[in-house]
Formats: C-alpha cells, sequence, structure tokens
C-alpha cells in the first residue's frame, strides 16, 4: 500500500478539547485509518507549524483524502495537509519514468 504523511494544525476548539479532557489521540487515528482499510505507521505530536503527523499506508489517494475531510468536517483541525511518499528505489523507478517521457515536452517559449 502506499505511504502517506499528514500534517495538521488543531484549531481553537481542538487545543480546547485537549486541555478539556486531556487524551491519548493514537487510539482514535488508529481506528480513523482502520476504518479506511488502512494502517498507522507513525503518530507524532510536534512544535513548530504542525501539532500532529501522522505516517500511514492506504489503498490511495482517495482514501487519505476522504479520511482528512472527516476528520476536517469535526471542526477540531485548523489545517490539514496529506503528501504522497515514497521510499527511495520507488522513486528512482519514478526518475526513469521521467527519463523516458522528459523528450516529448516543449517548455514555454521555445
Amino acid at each position: 500500500m502506499p505511504t502517506f504523511i499528514t500534517y495538521a494544525s488543531y484549531s481553537r476548539s481542538g487545543a480546547k478539547g485537549l486541555i478539556d479532557k486531556p487524551s491519548d489521540r493514537s487510539g482514535a487515528i488508529k481506528a480513523l485509518i482502520e476504518k479506511a482499510g488502512g494502517k498507522l505507521i507513525a503518530l507524532y505530536f510536534t512544535t513548530g507549524s504542525n501539532d500532529v503527523v501522522i505516517v500511514s499506508e492506504v489503498a490511495d489517494g482517495s482514501d487519505a483524502v476522504a479520511m482528512g475531510m472527516a476528520v476536517t468536517a469535526s471542526g477540531t483541525l485548523s489545517r490539514i495537509e496529506t503528501v504522497r511518499a515514497w521510499t527511495s528505489s520507488e522513486f528512482k523507478g519514478i526518475a526513469e519514468k521521467a527519463a523516458k517521457v522528459a523528450g516529448a515536452y516543449t517548455p514555454p517559449g521555445e
């Protein structure tokens, strides 16, 4: 299954919920990912521009987007971004495909 990395930040109501009732969020996050047919690989709470970083595997990007929509609809996040991640060997294959098609592209102005 493809790997996805999700970055999220809590909204004011999400932060208030954590303060009002501190809890380990890993169970809720794991349940959401498993409901989408995926697997939680790693979960971190961070400082800086993101409050949460999640590494997961799901069947495809539509599953990752659906999970983000479901959580965003709760109002507890102010921002969420999910990106596809590739291993080094997977990305080598992508670069090889790019090399095959690169000659077909004409840059603007040429």
